[in-house]
């Protein structure tokens, strides 16, 4: 799939999205006579809203994906690799703010995480992923910007700017680092697809997934059954890794 055919396909999936086609059938169809259809279409939109913005639905989504792989702790043993890599999430550099502050939150606890193990691996290399449209920084540079400014020796890094997606991660970081075993660092809820795509290419990823954004039950308070850009959130990264999953498998990415 191509970089505009995902970028179209995770647009058009999203519950507000769909929620404004429905409505702007809905109207087209009250235009046109076909009053009863219209209201349908529109308790429809409305009630998914509702649906996709609560958190007990956001959690039942990303909690199947975040539970697959687990962490390592604090002091928990690491295995010894040479290499921690990073997939990349979003960098938005400015003037007047620090790497740190520029990187999403995703892309943050990525690269904390991947920090937080590799003072613990003496020698190992820090590879860092993720490419950007043209014009844009890319967030694999973003993170080097945070490694160096966190204390991380330069010559320790391995920048891998180029790649737009999770497959051709995996193929940059075969190329750049061979058949080594490694932890990948990537987001509890995307850890699935990557290790997919890690195998498909014969990588020997070790994962190491963070940022987990499930497993503390609300379901007992009132306020969960209100909706929220929290739930919705939730439910966006969930559909977007599940039209992945489903792209994977029919190998259209």
């Amino acid at each position: 799939m191509t970089y505009f055919a995902r970028h179209l396909v995770d647009a058009l999936t999203t519950p507000l999205v769909v929620a404004l086609l429905l409505s702007i059938g809905a109207g087209v169809l009250w235009i046109r006579g076909r009053r009863r259809m219209a209201g349908a279409l529109l308790a429809c939109a409305s009630v998914g809203v509702y649906l996709f913005s609560l958190v007990p639905l956001g959690d039942a989504m990303l909690g199947p994906l975040e539970h697959q792989y687990h962490s390592i702790g604090v002091r928990t043993a690491l295995p010894s690799v040479r290499y921690v890599v990073v997939l990349g999430s979003s960098y938005a550099p400015r003037a007047d703010v620090s790497a740190v502050a520029a990187q999403d939150c995703e892309g943050l606890v990525r690269i904390v995480e991947a920090l937080r193990v590799i003072r613990r691996l003496p020698g190992a290399r820090l590879v860092l992923s993720g490419g950007a449209a043209p014009g844009r920084v890319s967030p694999a540079r973003g993170y080097a910007e945070v490694a160096r400014d966190l204390g991380i020796d330069e010559r320790s890094l391995i920048v891998l700017d180029t790649p737009l997606n999770t497959e051709a991660e995996a193929r940059a970081i075969v190329a750049a680092i061979g058949m080594q075993p490694f932890l990948l660092v990537t987001s509890a809820w995307h850890m699935p697809r990557a290790m997919r795509m890690m195998g498909r290419v014969g990588a020997q990823a070790i994962p190491l997934p963070t940022g987990q954004q499930t497993g503390a039950s609300c379901v007992s308070h009132w306020t969960c059954f209100l909706p929220s850009s929290a739930g919705l959130g939730k439910t966006e990264r969930a559909i977007h890794e599940y039209v992945g999953l489903a792209a994977v498998a029919l190998k259209l990415e």
